[in-house]
């Protein structure tokens, strides 16, 4: 659903007035897409390292066997 063009006039002022008044939470709402996205993405790197810290130890260990 597309907004009017009052619309959006007003909520463009509010978000105008809301940086004047206080920037750093305007600031945070501006960036909160992305900063959920960035966690995401370091966390699914984490889960990545560790399987594969895990997988290189399992396969040093079935190479140091001995046969």
């Amino acid at each position: 659903m597309a907004l009017s063009m009052e619309e959006e006039r007003i909520l463009t002022e509010i978000a105008s007035q809301l940086g004047q008044e206080d920037p750093a939470l305007a600031n945070r709402l501006a960036n909160f897409g992305r900063l959920r996205r960035r966690r995401r993405i370091r966390a699914i790197a984490a889960v990545v390292i560790a399987v594969l810290v895990v997988a290189s130890l399992v396969g040093a260990a079935f190479v140091t066997l001995p046969t």
